[in-house]
């Protein structure tokens, strides 16, 4: 048997407890996809980092993706995916699959693991109590022809854009046991359903709540510079600035765009994290080095 490192443990836990005290009674928001929704010793460190959150006194709130998924249940029902500006066109059938995989497989299976490792978990949709109320998002595309007198008007189906959060169901889960798990599907105001972006639900979820943070699980180290190295931490006036350079650019800027949003929308601190690290969670919330890049509103000092 290995023998304990104690001077490690001991260092780790001394580390964690400002950490600790700073975040008690706190919300923290993580959008939970990438590599840690998929791979089992991933999926493990996730649900025992959330459960003890919850024990330490900090109130998380899971808000989930499921791309991959329906992709795959899409294709063994040969339903064609097609994409525009990244997002996935959703028609009346591709809508059926969406709720069926993100609220009927992919949500209650979150659940069940986080319940496996000691939380108390509870799945809910964006539909549930009139959650996520949203409306159809439109999007339109520059026309080629020089002559074109407006942009053309393109139909992606069910997919929604977020006009409100109605928190009053998070609320009484957050400050009770009980750990929430959001599927990212919407409610118009007719009934209808709409298929929107976990990372802009998340996001918009942690400004209704007052979140003190929000995390990104990702399946990149964070945001990098011109060298390739991940930048610890940036203010929202750097962010611009590599945005503009080109620095940021292509998959990571709906990411960094949902942390902008947060931050303007008084979330403290956004930070998109490796999710391929196992315990990706603690050592972001709980270190002083954290695992990612964290977006800050303007620079602050915590210690």
């Amino acid at each position: 048997m290995t023998e304990p490192n104690n001077n490690m443990t001991s260092q780790v836990l001394t580390e964690a407890l400002p950490y600790i005290r700073r975040f008690h009674g706190t919300t923290v928001v993580i959008k939970y996809g990438g590599n840690a929704m998929t791979e089992a010793a991933l999926k493990d460190s996730f649900a025992a980092d959330v459960v003890l959150m919850k024990l330490v006194g900090i109130n998380p709130v899971v808000v989930h993706g499921g791309g991959p998924q329906i992709g795959e249940l899409l294709s063994r029902l040969n339903i064609e995916s097609t994409f525009v500006n990244g997002m996935r066109v959703t028609d009346s059938a591709t809508m059926d699959v969406v709720q069926m995989v993100l609220g009927g497989l992919v949500n209650p299976e979150i659940v069940s693991l986080i319940n496996t490792h000691g939380g108390r978990a509870v799945g809910v949709t964006g539909k549930d109590g009139n959650l996520i109320q949203a409306e159809k998002m439109p999007m339109t595309s520059a026309s080629n022809d020089a002559g074109a007198s407006a942009p053309e008007i393109i139909d992606i189906g069910h997919v929604g854009r977020i006009t409100n959060v109605q928190v009053d169901v998070l609320d009484t889960l957050v400050r009770s046991e009980f750990i929430p798990v959001i599927a990212p599907v919407g409610v118009g105001k007719n009934g209808e359903s709409f298929n929107i972006n976990a990372d802009i639900v998340a996001g918009a979820v942690a400004q209704a709540l007052g979140a003190e943070k929000l995390v990104l699980l990702t399946n990149t180290p964070g945001i990098l510079n011109a060298e390739e190295e991940t930048i610890s931490s940036l203010e929202k006036a750097e962010v611009e600035a590599l945005i503009a350079d080109g620095t940021i650019s292509e998959g990571m800027l709906p990411k960094v765009d949902c942390a902008l949003d947060a931050v303007t929308g008084g979330v403290d601190s956004v930070t998109i994290v490796d999710g391929r690290v196992p315990h990706a969670l603690l050592l972001e919330v709980f270190t002083d080095s954290g695992v990612g890049t964290q977006i800050l509103s303007q620079q602050v000092d915590h210690a």
